[in-house]
């Protein structure tokens, strides 16, 4: 089974202000840095297959100090990028939330899709999954890290766990969090969430029965 730890990018300086969903050129912040180098000390003695991300820099920025610490590349894929904001792209979400629509994006999220074009929460749901499920099909025996953004894992999670779309804001996902789910089995498996310290129980061979199947050490692959 693979073992695939999702990761939210690093703090931007406009993290937690603006909705910049799919702009380019946001870069991490000095403190979104350190928290990309910190990876590297959390995930000591965990042996890292391959590492994934997003396309957007903030996504990359955060795995790259990690990937070179284990001579790994960080391999794009599409499927994690941010969800497309359309018409809202660049606004701060204090405009956002005074707008008609915010209630239905809090409330009923499976039935928004952002306005001028951009993508329905479903169709990002469905993007992402697949492209995870693609990702864990390829490394069936592997410790893989997929970098992307927190809604995006956030309704990843939500798929993972059997819950309804609608209800996918109960999960906390904090930047630089780190979830784990164990897929490739007859269901998925969700080990942790949102994790923000160290990660040493995964230096460990497994103990509870479900995660038997878990990938046992490998030799280092560059990606």
């Amino acid at each position: 089974m693979a073992l695939l730890f999702l990761v939210r990018h690093g703090l931007t300086a406009q993290t937690g202000r603006r909705l910049y969903g799919r702009a380019t050129g946001i870069d991490l912040d000095a403190r979104g840095v350190a928290q990309a180098n910190q990876l590297i000390e959390r995930f000591e003695g965990v042996r890292l297959t391959a590492i994934y991300s997003s396309p957007l820099e903030r996504c990359v920025q955060t795995v790259v100090p990690l990937a070179d610490a284990r001579k790994l590349d960080v391999r794009t894929d599409g499927s994690l990028l941010e969800m497309d904001a359309g018409d809202w792209t660049g606004r701060t979400l204090a405009q956002v939330r005074r707008t008609a629509a915010w209630r239905t994006v809090q409330r009923t999220p499976s039935a928004f899709a952002f306005p001028g074009g951009g993508e329905a929460f479903p169709d990002a749901q469905a993007r992402v999954v697949a492209g995870i499920d693609r990702i864990a099909r390829r490394h069936r025996a592997g410790a893989v890290v997929v970098a992307s953004h927190g809604d995006i894992v956030r309704i990843a999670l939500a798929h993972y766990a059997g819950a309804p779309l609608d209800e996918f804001q109960r999960i906390v996902i904090d930047t630089a969090g780190v979830s784990v789910v164990l897929l490739g089995s007859d269901r998925p498996h969700i080990v942790l969430v949102n994790d923000t310290g160290g990660l040493s129980r995964f230096k460990t061979s497994p103990t509870a029965p479900w995660e038997t199947g878990r990938p046992r050490n490998h030799r280092k692959v560059r990606g």
